[in-house]
C-alpha cells in the first residue's frame, strides 16, 4: 500500500504563500536542499494537484529545455515528468503535460483505492487539496520544508481546525537555514 504524503515549502510561521499569494521566498538557492527534495520525491509515482498548484508545477514538463540547468534541476524535471499527475479541477479543460488526467472533484474513495493499488507513494500538493485529504483522514505523512522567514499571514500549510497526532520520523537541517521535518500521522 502506498503512502499519501503532503509536502510543501512553508514559512516558519506556517504559511505556504503570503497574503499577496507570493511564495518566491520559498525558493532558497540551496543545491543540497534541492537534492534532498529530489531524494524524497524518488519514491513518488503520482502527484495529486489542484488547478493552481498544477499550473505552477507544469513548468517542469519543459524545464529540461532551458539552457544551463544544473544537474539537480534536471534530475527533478525527470522525476516529475516520469510520475503520473491527477489534477482536480472544475475549470481546467485539458492537461498541459504528459501522464496527466483531470478529475472534476476530489473523491476520497478514489484516493483510498489509488493508495491501495499504487506501487509507489503519492503526494497531495497544495494546501486547498491537502485540506480535503487531511479532513478525509487520507494523509499518512507530512513533509514540512520550513524556510527561515516569517510572512505574517496568507495561506496556511494546515487547514483551520485540523487536529492530528504526529510522530517525528525524519529531520534535516541545511546551511540555508531551511529545516525539513517529516512526520507520520498516527491517527
Amino acid at each position: 500500500m502506498a503512502k499519501l504524503i503532503y509536502s510543501m515549502i512553508m514559512s516558519l510561521d506556517g504559511y505556504v504563500e503570503d497574503v499577496n499569494g507570493d511564495f518566491s521566498w520559498g525558493a532558497p538557492e540551496d543545491e543540497s536542499l534541492h537534492s534532498f527534495i529530489n531524494e524524497l520525491a524518488s519514491s513518488v509515482g503520482t502527484y495529486l494537484y489542484g488547478r493552481r498548484m498544477y499550473e505552477t508545477m507544469v513548468y517542469w514538463e519543459t524545464a529540461h529545455l532551458e539552457p544551463d540547468q544544473p544537474p539537480v534541476v534536471l534530475d527533478w524535471a525527470r522525476l516529475w515528468q516520469a510520475a503520473d499527475k491527477i489534477v482536480f479541477s472544475t475549470t481546467l479543460a485539458e492537461p498541459r503535460s504528459a501522464r496527466t488526467r483531470i478529475e472534476r472533484e476530489f473523491d476520497p474513495d478514489m484516493v483510498r483505492w489509488l493508495k491501495a493499488e499504487a506501487l509507489h507513494d503519492i503526494t497531495v500538493d497544495g494546501p486547498t487539496l491537502a485540506a480535503q485529504a487531511i479532513r478525509s483522514g487520507l494523509v499518512d505523512e507530512f513533509h514540512l520544508i520550513i524556510c527561515p522567514v516569517i510572512v505574517g499571514g496568507g495561506k496556511r500549510f494546515f487547514p483551520e481546525g485540523a487536529r492530528l497526532n504526529l510522530k517525528l520520523v525524519g529531520e534535516r537541517r541545511f546551511d540555508s537555514g531551511v529545516v525539513v521535518l517529516q512526520y507520520a500521522n498516527t491517527l
